[in-house]
């Protein structure tokens, strides 16, 4: 999953947030050195990116990417179901998701000093551009796509995707909500056993 499902999937917990958002900055057992909330938030933040590489319905959508886009299917759909988490805000949340939205930025801010140095620097342009407001927004995934694909030194497809999204629009977000209601569970239970 990308950002906005991450730190939904954390249950208003500031600390699992903080975690759960910066975990692909941390290598290894790196996260040793957070305190141990945020420790927490890296390892739920593995086991839902395992749980979903792994899940059925999330490889039906990333091999129905694979021929146009190879290896980075799996990147392109956890965008993909950014978006509709976003656009669907209000079937998973009774906050709007401009205040929570917010809240989270203000959280970010308030959590500077202990952020990795990669997260300090993309901080201010998440921000100012409103990344995950734009996710509601078919201009706001194909931005992401196309910084992910100049990411890539262009070796991926990723700058197209949007076609993809377009041409099987109704189809990705059915999956997106069959597998979605499946991570919320699994991820309420490997939130209260940690």
């Amino acid at each position: 999953m990308n950002f906005l499902a991450h730190i939904f999937l954390s249950f208003d917990d500031d600390e699992i947030i903080i975690g759960n958002f910066i975990a692909d900055s941390i290598r290894g057992n790196r996260y040793k050195h957070f305190p141990e909330q945020i420790q927490k938030g890296i390892l739920l933040h593995r086991e839902i990116d395992t749980y979903t590489d792994a899940h059925p319905i999330h490889r039906k959508s990333s091999k129905r990417l694979h021929k146009n886009h190879g290896h980075y299917s799996g990147v392109i759909i956890d965008v993909f179901y950014d978006h509709f988490l976003a656009k669907n805000w209000q079937r998973y949340s009774d906050e709007l998701l401009e205040d929570y939205i917010a809240r989270f930025y203000g959280l970010l801010e308030t959590k500077y000093d202990i952020l990795p140095e990669g997260i300090k620097h993309m901080m201010p342009f998440m921000i100012r551009d409103n990344w995950l407001l734009n996710y509601a927004h078919i201009e706001g995934i194909d931005e992401v796509l196309n910084g992910l694909y100049r990411r890539t030194q262009r070796k991926s497809n990723m700058n197209v995707a949007v076609v993809d999204l377009k041409a099987h629009y109704d189809l990705f977000e059915d999956e997106f909500h069959a597998f979605f209601e499946e991570l919320i569970i699994f991820s309420n239970l490997k939130y209260k056993s940690l």
